[in-house]
Formats: structure tokens, sequence, C-alpha cells
């Protein structure tokens, strides 16, 4: 089945704002994102929120064995319709369903409002992936790749190395969204030789009060550990890159501190 443009009808398929819809109408950037895929014919391929599948037609053409995962039922059900032999259609929330055990790659244009979730669903599940060519908001691949460092950026490096691939304008939507977009690739990696649930409370309580000194954070072993791996002692959270949080948190061991639930 040949890829086509697929522009907006009324009736089935109108985007819904509670699901962050916003459909990839551009032709061309469809094509971009599947070269900068390079998916190999029978690749096993995770798509998350296909929607009416203008991603989804040019993967399967490219050879891929396309696993999808769609909320909205209505649109889940027209991927099935399609009956191809090469598609798998999971109806139901990327965040709660089940995801592959064998190794695969993801292509996915994001809902804005559960990036991050699925960011960090991604990368705890990363054993199993090779990389992930994402479509997120352009201000969330700013923070990735950013000169100084954050804890969304720190997490995703954590597991995967990040590329920003090309920008994708808001005018190729429809709704047309108020940001525009960006393509990002992750390529997973093993991770450091560190205990998670050590490392990310620390990290994450430093990020909590940014502007302040880590020592002043997280106390006086993290100021003698700072000084001990030669960084100036009055760093702050975004001065650090990954390596030297991992080496400042293996240098001063597991002290107990309060910290936010939140990954990221």
């Amino acid at each position: 089945m040949k890829y086509q443009n697929t522009k907006f009808k009324p009736g089935r398929g109108i985007p819904k704002r509670s699901l962050s819809q916003n459909f990839l109408t551009d032709p061309n950037i469809v094509r971009k994102i599947c070269d900068a895929a390079k998916i190999v014919p029978g690749e096993k391929v995770l798509e998350i929120g296909p929607g009416k599948g203008a991603l989804t037609h040019l993967l399967l053409e490219r050879g891929a064995h396309l696993l999808a995962i769609e909320k909205d039922d209505a649109l889940a059900q027209d991927l099935i319709a399609m009956n191809h032999p090469h598609l798998t259609v999971v109806p139901g929330d990327a965040l709660e369903v089940d995801l592959p055990t064998e190794p695969y790659k993801v292509v996915a244009n994001l809902p804005y409002h559960i990036t991050s979730p699925i960011l960090a669903r991604l990368c705890h599940h990363s054993a199993h992936l090779t990389s992930a060519l994402l479509m997120v908001q352009k201000e969330v691949a700013d923070r990735l790749i950013a000169a100084k460092t954050n804890s969304l950026s720190l997490f995703i490096q954590f597991y995967a190395s990040v590329t920003r691939c090309f920008i994708v304008s808001r005018n190729c939507f429809y709704p047309r969204p108020k940001v525009d977009s960006a393509i990002i690739r992750l390529d997973f990696r093993p991770t450091p030789d560190i205990d998670p649930k050590i490392f990310f409370p620390l990290m994450r309580k430093s990020f909590q009060q940014k502007r302040k000194q880590i020592a002043t954070t997280l106390g006086k072993p993290f100021r003698d550990g700072l000084s001990a791996l030669g960084i100036r002692p009055d760093a702050r959270p975004e001065d650090l890159n990954l390596n030297q949080w991992v080496s400042l948190v293996k240098q001063v061991g597991n002290p107990i501190v309060e910290v936010s639930p939140h990954l990221v």
C-alpha cells in the first residue's frame, strides 16, 4: 500500500485535544522521518500513537514488521481494517500496555502531554531497544541537547546518546500546534556502572533547587566529593555532565536524602 497524504476529513479521526492529537499532513516530512529511521526490511518497529497512519503506511512500505499502539479506539480500528500482514495494532495506552521483549526500534510522533512519561518508560525498557526516532516539541529537544545539563537530559543520557535530526514546522500538522517540533534519535547503550536507585534520587534532589550549589542542597560530603574530583566545590547541578555526576555519587556513596518521587 503506497503512502498517500492523510488529509483531515470530518467525522472519524477528528483530532481530540484530550489525546494531544496533531496529525502529520506533510508527506515530505513523513519520508524524512522514515529515511532517518533507516528501516531494514523485516525489522521489528514499534509506533506509538500512529493516529491516522501517515507514518504507518510508509513504515510498512519500507518493510517494517510494525506494532502500533493507539489509544483512540476508532483510529485503532481503522488501522486494524487495513489487514496488513506485517501490522499488529494494540488499542490501548502506551504507558500501560506490555512492550515487546525482543529487540525492536521505535519510530513515533509522541503525544505532547505524555512525552516525558513515555521517554521514561522507553528508557526503563532500553535493554530491549536498539534506537528510537521520536518527534517531540522543539523545546524538549532543546533541553535534551542543551550545553547546560538538566534533570531530563541527564536521565535520558544515562540510557542513550541523543541526536537532534531536524526541525518540523508547526505548519506540517492538523490541527496546527502552537509550537514547532523536532525529530530526535536515541541510541541506547549500556548504562553507567552505578545503581540508578541511588543515583537518580540524589540527582533529582539537587535539581529541585538547581540555583543552589550542590553542596548546599546535598550536604558536606558532596562538597568534599567535588573537591576530591577536582571540581569546584561551589558547582551547581547544571555544571556537571553525566560522567561527573556518576563519579560524584560513587565518590560520596549513598547518603539518605528526602526527594520528590517524580522521575524527570
